[in-house]
């Protein structure tokens, strides 16, 4: 079998936004942000996965939004290209899926919590070893809560996630796992295949269950990708060439200052030695253009 990669938007829409994979999202909701334990019994996918709202998107994002069962929104961003302005959108749209549950009139009381579930393909917090952090709004002296924890940035950094497959235990485990290498996988592991909401995953991930239409986005959004990625690398190619070309021009209009500055210094000094023998030190530094500590000192050496 041939699976799709998870970790590009269309196909991580695809597995975990269609409406036939609400069992997919709950087992993998209660894995990321539950330690595993049966939390989110039920929940309602409020922007279903569908192709034709996916077509010609190629530069836009596509994320999960969902309604669990205390009412609690969930929106889910995968994230391969760490783009500038990227921790700015994830605040904004957390933001705004918080302040537009409100109708003119309503009461703030209405508003629901909101967990904003970031999963990237690059870390984001190199001074933080967990896979998985979690971000409230504190006190910044006390880092005491906030009374109302209606906003949680959640991030999930899979470079970070280094287990292999016989090291899987938990239901977190396996679906790092799933999200970071399915796609390198022919076939469906044992030990995860024992969770049928991952046996499904995979199976929705299966290459050979997408109609044309799907494997032409997917195409699409893959060379996107790849595109983007390059374009990347070389701009800082380009960027640390041009960083080099300048560093190195300076350099040696630096070494030529110095060694212009020390030529004519050593130049005064040999002239000042020389006139020491006739001339009193004073005289010499007014010639020399020499301190008179600089005379002083070559006279007593």
């Amino acid at each position: 079998m041939i699976f799709i990669n998870p970790k590009t938007d269309f196909a991580f829409k695809k597995i975990f936004g269609s409406q036939q994979s609400k069992d997919i999202l709950i087992s993998f909701l209660n894995g990321i942000l539950y330690e595993g334990r049966p939390t989110i019994q039920d929940l309602e996918i409020l922007n279903p996965y569908l192709v034709p709202k996916i077509r010609g998107l190629k530069d836009t994002y596509l994320d999960v939004k969902a309604k669990v069962t205390s009412n609690k929104i969930v929106i889910i961003e995968m994230q391969i290209l760490n783009l500038e302005g990227f921790e700015k959108r994830i605040l904004y749209n957390a933001a705004k899926s918080y302040s537009t549950q409100l109708d003119s009139g309503d009461d703030y009381t209405l508003l629901n919590p909101v967990v904003a579930l970031t999963i990237t393909d690059f870390e984001m917090f190199a001074g933080l070893d967990k896979i998985i952090s979690r971000f409230l709004l504190k006190e910044k002296d006390y880092l005491i809560d906030y009374p109302i924890y209606d906003i949680e940035l959640v991030f999930v950094e899979l470079p970070k996630f280094n287990k292999q497959i016989s090291d899987l235990e938990t239901l977190t485990d396996k679906w790092l796992y799933f999200l970071k290498s399915a796609k390198q996988l022919d076939s469906v592991p044992d030990n995860m295949s024992e969770v049928p909401e991952i046996q499904k995953a995979f199976e929705v991930a299966n290459q050979a269950n997408l109609s044309r239409e799907e494997f032409e986005n997917l195409e699409q959004r893959e060379v996107y990708i790849h595109d983007q990625k390059n374009a990347m690398k070389k701009a800082l190619r380009q960027g640390l060439e041009q960083g080099l070309e300048q560093g190195l021009e300076q350099g040696l209009e630096q070494g030529r200052e110095q060694g212009r500055e020390q030529g004519i210094q050593e130049t005064k000094i040999e002239i000042a030695k020389r006139l020491l023998e006739v001339l009193d030190e004073e005289s010499v530094s007014q010639n020399t253009g020499l301190t008179l500590e600089e005379v002083q000192r070559l006279k007593d050496s």
